[in-house]
């Protein structure tokens, strides 16, 4: 017979994690490299509970196998070929009839399997524990700057033998900006954010800094889970600068596209309160021209910089030159090496 096990993030490096929930609870969030095989489809499971609140248990189990019962050989099929002789982890909502049904099968086909001990939820559970309160594994250091400086670009760029880097903005598909959605579509739930984020830093080795990009508490309509904007907030600070022309060039570079001139247009006319309407339609102009130097220049110093690090409450750890890169690099590797000796 199967084992139940209760959730350890060791089993997603040990066994292959099969969720058998339908393809929207698995849309929504699922345990890191999860494959879906739903028992029911999203459709049949509301019939399923519909007839469970009718019926009782007996009739609704009845249904259920009418609906599912011809596709266990596919089920096992499925899964022995993406497990590739790794056990198998098999979870539902709450580790109850879904799961079982599954791991049974499984069982019987000769597939080494175990059930989740409480399912899905249990998974959450675990992820709640750990951001609240979060305990970082190594020194956290918080990147700072002020809009275009290409913080995010830096990032990327960084040793990841050297430091554990989670791009939070890249995490959540979304800039964190009036103009942040453009070109991305925001299209992830708050729990698959929390999972995502969970699973980059649980890699991160013991004592190596985990470098991340300074945000609010939200990100588009994402927010840092528990106490980690306070942490952050705690950590080494460092501030990023480089010249206007620079930042122009980078905004440039990275949102100077025609596919996106109608969304520019349109967060344009989010901010126009902000920026009064003289500027608003000297902006405006700048955009239906297609200048993109003038328009960053004036979207930068009217309303970013002005929006973005207005005030500040704390005094950073090191200023450090975005204007290149590599040199960034070495500088920060250099401070960081010195600060946490």
């Amino acid at each position: 017979m199967f084992p139940a096990v209760p959730f350890s993030e060791n089993l997603l490096d040990s066994h292959l994690p099969v969720d058998v929930r339908t393809p929207l609870e698995y849309q929504e969030d699922h345990l890191p490299g999860a494959i879906n095989v739903p028992l029911l489809s999203n459709e049949e499971r509301v019939e399923i509970g519909t007839l469970y609140k009718r019926t009782g248990p007996h009739g609704a189990r009845v249904r259920g196998l009418e609906l599912t019962a011809h596709r266990f050989p596919g089920i096992v099929e499925q899964i022995a070929e993406a497990a590739s002789a790794r056990p198998v982890l098999v979870y539902c909502w709450r580790g109850g009839l879904r799961s079982r049904t599954v791991a049974s099968i499984l069982d019987l086909a000769g597939l080494r399997v175990s059930q989740l001990e409480g399912g899905y939820k249990s998974y959450r559970t675990w992820i709640s524990s750990f951001f609240s309160p979060f305990r970082p594994s190594g020194p956290l250091v918080v990147i700072h700057g002020l809009t275009g400086i290409g913080k995010t670009s830096f990032l990327q760029m960084l040793d990841r033998d050297r430091f554990t880097v989670a791009d939070l903005e890249g995490l959540a598909r979304h800039r964190g900006s009036a103009f942040g959605e453009l070109g991305l579509q925001q299209d992830i739930s708050q729990k698959m954010f929390e999972s995502l984020l969970w699973n980059e830093l649980r890699k991160s080795p013991s004592g190596m800094p985990i470098i991340l990009e300074g945000e609010s508490r939200r990100i588009g309509r994402i927010f840092l889970p528990g106490n980690l904007y306070e942490v952050m907030h705690d950590g080494i600070k460092i501030w990023c600068e480089a010249s206007l022309e620079t930042r122009v060039d980078r905004l440039i570079e990275e949102y100077g596209r025609e596919e996106y001139r109608e969304g520019m247009a349109e967060a344009l006319q989010r901010i126009r309160k902000r920026l009064g309407s003289d500027k608003y339609g000297e902006i405006l102009d700048s955009l239906e021209k297609w200048d993109l130097r003038a328009f960053m220049s004036e979207l930068l110093t009217s309303y970013y910089d002005r929006v973005y690090y207005k005030t500040r409450d704390w005094i950073e750890d090191r200023v450090i030159s975005l204007e290149n890169f590599q040199s960034a690099s070495r500088e920060l590797e250099e401070f960081l090496s010195t600060r946490t000796a």
